[in-house]
C-alpha cells in the first residue's frame, strides 16, 4: 500500500477493502472503541463496514488507514470530514490494541499538519464526549481548545497558529 503521507511512525494510505479484517476488529470492539463512536453498542457488520469504506472510496474521502512504518501494522483510521470554507472536523479511531503507544499524539499532529500545510485549511474542529479523558489529553496536548461544552460533547478546534509546538512532527509527502 502506498503511503499519502507519513509521520516518524506512521504511513497514512487510503483506505482499502485489503484491511477489513483489521478494520472489523476494531468497529467490533465495542468497550474501547464503539462507544466513543456515535455510543454504538452493536458491532458494526460486514457488510456494513464494507458499505463505509466503498463510500468513503466513491466520493474522494479525506480518510486515511494508519499503519506502523515498520512492520505494517494496523493503527487505526483518521478523516477530514465536512471540509468547507478553509474548516474541516476531525474523527480518529484506533484499535485497541494500538492505543496508548502514542499514535494518538503523532496521528492527530499529523493529521493537522497535513490539512494545514497540504490542504491549506485554516481550522479543524472535533467533538469528542466528556467521558473520553484520554482523547481530550492527547487533542489538547496536539494544541486543540475547547470552545465549547455540553452535557454529551466537548467542542475543540485548532487553528495554524496553535499546530506544532510539543507534538508538532512534520508531514512529508510521499508520491504514489
Amino acid at each position: 500500500m502506498n503511503a499519502i503521507f507519513e509521520t516518524e511512525h506512521i504511513a497514512f494510505v487510503r483506505v482499502t477493502e485489503a484491511l477489513l479484517p483489521e478494520y472489523m476488529i476494531m468497529v467490533s470492539d465495542v468497550e474501547n472503541v464503539l462507544r466513543y463512536i456515535g455510543h454504538r453498542t452493536e458491532p458494526f457488520t460486514l457488510e456494513e463496514e464494507k458499505s463505509f469504506i466503498r463510500e468513503k472510496l466513491e466520493t474522494g474521502a479525506l480518510i486515511f488507514s494508519m499503519l506502523e512504518k515498520d512492520g505494517g501494522g494496523f493503527i487505526g483510521n483518521i478523516e477530514l470530514m465536512d471540509v468547507r470554507d478553509s474548516a474541516a472536523e476531525l474523527g480518529i479511531a484506533i484499535t485497541a490494541k494500538k492505543q496508548n503507544m502514542g499514535y494518538g499524539r503523532e496521528a492527530v499532529a499529523g493529521i493537522a499538519d497535513f490539512g494545514f500545510g497540504h490542504l491549506g485549511l485554516r481550522r479543524i474542529f472535533l467533538k469528542v464526549y466528556p467521558d473520553n479523558l484520554r482523547a481530550i489529553r492527547v487533542y489538547t496536548f496536539c494544541g486543540f481548545r475547547e470552545y465549547e461544552r455540553t452535557e454529551e460533547d466537548v467542542y475543540m478546534e485548532i487553528y495554524p497558529e496553535n499546530a506544532g509546538g510539543r507534538a508538532g512532527r512534520k508531514t512529508r509527502p510521499v508520491r504514489e
